[in-house]
């Protein structure tokens, strides 16, 4: 399939820039600007002191979700003035709370690892936040972010359509490349969204930066959500419920603390000695219990996945072939990709068709909840959320 790139914003071009602070953000807003394009700038707001303020500072300093966000606020304000760039700030808070925090927790709850920030850029900075936009009654042309990523059309119909819809393609800057964050945009969204730093490495932003004297320079980037030493902060709307480590014949093997603070591969915090190290395989939410086992029982040839997102809606017709990444930090690796049809004794409620994906090398700690991303040409095809 051949794409083709589709053009950043003209000069005239009225543009929304999602500003956070960072230096992605704000040095796209000003190349916007020295463009020509009249630039708005809107932040999120999402701190709505859910959690204690002293114990929530140490723990979100450096997270998108944090009491620190007046401090972005002002930088970008700041900013703003100095260029003449229209700012708001508009409140997601409720959304946030509710789109993505009960969300994760939900999900670890029932013993599936979520990705907090795919959902978030699905519902919140590419949803809510251009719906809050559009409430301000700011006509705009396109709605840029810092994104490392691009959006192309399919020079001709995909799957056997006429349909050519707005698909994600990778960055120049493959170690920046936030492709796989988001996946799940739908391709009626990003027909107005343009990301301006898709062919500009990550140490030209920085220079351009400099040369510019942006104070977001010399900003530490932000981690986008929070460390996993503070998810006791998060789930402490409810008591956890302590359960069995058990192996996988059933024995038990000590006490977990609950469910919600293990993750399929885990090593660390376990507390249980054994001859050979042990990791989590699986997380049984019904039985409240966390199977542990070695290593090498934690490979996989397979997994099937539902709840998928296809560009312009349109699904896969045929069995092919993709490159897909099952977490962030993994490696893409070659899949045979085909529609799956659950037996008698598969009693999962799938959310629409579920699809099988069968690997060219085992991998290991395949983990439920978590996002798998294809990718052909570099460009993503579709994306779904682990089952098993």
């Amino acid at each position: 399939m051949i794409y083709e790139p589709l053009n950043l914003p003209p000069a005239g071009s009225t543009v929304v820039v999602g500003m956070s602070g960072g230096v992605d953000s704000t040095l796209t807003a000003l190349l916007l600007k020295e463009k020509g394009c009249k630039v708005i700038g809107v932040t999120m707001g999402l701190w709505d002191g859910h959690f204690p303020q002293v114990v929530a500072e140490k723990a979100f300093h450096e997270a998108c979700y944090s009491p620190g966000e007046e401090e972005n606020f002002e930088e970008c304000s700041k900013f703003c003035q100095a260029h003449d760039i229209e700012y708001h700030v508009i409140d997601l808070s409720k959304e946030y709370n509710e789109q993505v925090l009960e969300y994760f927790k939900s999900e670890y709850r029932s013993g599936k690892t979520p990705n907090p920030c795919i959902r978030c850029n699905r519902f919140i900075k590419f949803g809510a936040l251009i719906e809050g936009i559009k409430k301000l009654n700011i006509d705009f042309d396109y709605f840029c972010t810092g994104h490392y990523a691009m959006i192309v059309r399919p020079k001709e119909g995909i799957w056997g359509t006429d349909k050519r819809p707005c698909m994600i393609a990778c960055a120049d800057d493959v170690s920046k490349d936030q492709t796989y964050f988001l996946c799940r945009l739908p391709s009626e969204i990003l027909e107005k969204v343009r990301f301006p730093l898709a062919h500009v490495h990550k140490t030209e932003v920085f220079e351009l930066a400099r040369k510019a004297n942006l104070e977001a320079a010399n900003r530490k980037e932000s981690q986008d959500f929070i460390d996993a030493e503070y998810f006791d902060i998060l789930f402490s709307d409810k008591p956890s419920i302590p359960g069995d480590f058990v192996d996988v014949n059933g024995k038990v093997l000590g006490r977990h603390k609950g469910i919600e603070h293990y993750t399929i591969g885990q090593r660390r915090g376990l507390g249980v000695s054994a001859k050979n190290p042990l990791y989590v395989l699986k997380i049984d939410a019904e039985k409240n219990q966390v199977v542990l086992a070695e290593k090498t029982d934690l490979s996989s040839k397979s997994l099937i996945a539902d709840d998928f997102v296809w560009p312009g809606n349109v699904e896969p017709n045929e069995v092919f072939e993709g490159m897909i990444k099952i977490r962030l930090r993994s490696n893409s690796i070659m899949a045979t990709i085909e529609r799956y049809t659950p037996g008698p004794d598969d009693t999962h409620q799938y959310i629409g068709q579920p699809w099988k994906f069968t690997f060219d090398q085992v991998q290991t700690a395949v983990t439920p909840g978590q996002s798998v991303v294809i990718y052909k040409d570099n460009v993503i095809l579709g994306g779904g959320i682990i089952v098993k």
